[in-house]
């Protein structure tokens, strides 16, 4: 994971940066921010993020919590490391092009290995009816771009033409590192029982389901959250429909769900 960290900021530091090339989410807008305000990226990625760690510290157990933490201090310090070294590339379309693949590597790597995909945007989302709205990748494709439209507008349509290559580029890595993680399914649980079927499924699969706090009252229906492989799902099926047979239940590839989870970041 810290290689992964490493990567993502030779990206930008080395390649992205020196050009004025802003890709999206947070690390787009801490971009942004540096560049007007002439400080350090790193202290932006630092800032930014911290927010959603806080957000997102009910509903990840504390190895996620942690190793969270590590990636995004180890992506701060090696960004702040690599600020004094100039461009490897003088060319913008090259250094688009490489940039972009060593964001989206450095990132995807982090996520397979440090398992940061619960990062940032659950808080948001109100899982009730089985899985993440629609809506809301709507409003991150929305920020997005507007995030592309100030660089346009700060750098010139011709760096944010460049921008929009490394985002894409970035985007399309991301995904190739994330997918070995193919065989894994993303599972939310809408249940009357929560805390029975959390306890069922650590206890029967070793697989511990995060309780969505934002979700749940007393006496009401609460969402669970797991990972699991997906040779296990008929066994997990079977054990929730058990104890609860009015459970709604919505499985997903984890693949393109820690794809969508991430990219804004």
């Amino acid at each position: 994971m810290i290689c992964g960290a490493l990567l993502a900021a030779v990206g930008l530091e080395l390649f992205l940066m020196p050009h004025g090339l802003i890709v999206g989410g947070i690390t787009g807008l801490s971009a942004l921010f540096a560049h007007t305000t002439e400080m350090r990226l790193g202290l932006f990625l630092f800032l930014f993020n911290l927010p959603f760690i806080f957000m997102s510290r009910k509903h990840i157990n504390l190895r996620f919590a942690l190793y969270t933490i590590l990636g995004v201090v180890c992506l701060a310090i090696a960004s702040l490391a690599l600020h004094h070294y100039p461009a490897v590339i003088s060319d913008p379309l090259p250094a688009a092009i490489l940039g972009g693949i060593c964001l989206g590597s450095g990132i995807g790597i982090s996520v397979r290995f440090g398992g940061m995909y619960t990062q940032a945007s659950e808080q948001g989302f109100s899982l009730l009816s089985g899985g993440p709205p629609r809506s809301a990748e709507v409003i991150i494709m929305a920020l997005n771009c507007a995030i592309l439209f100030a660089a346009g507008a700060l750098f010139g349509w011709y760096q944010a033409m460049y921008s929009i290559i490394a985002y894409l580029l970035a985007f399309e890595s991301l995904r190739l590192s994330l997918r070995s993680l193919s065989h894994s399914r993303a599972v939310w649980l809408t249940t009357k029982r929560p805390g029975e079927i959390q306890q069922v499924l650590l206890h029967s699969l070793q697989c511990e389901a995060a309780l969505l706090a934002e979700s749940w009252q007393e006496g009401k229906s609460g969402t669970l959250f797991c990972l699991i492989h997906r040779s296990e799902l008929k066994q997990l099926q079977s054990l929730v429909r058990r104890h609860d047979p009015e459970c709604h239940i919505v499985i997903r590839s984890a693949e393109s769900y820690r794809t969508r989870r991430v990219l804004h970041k």
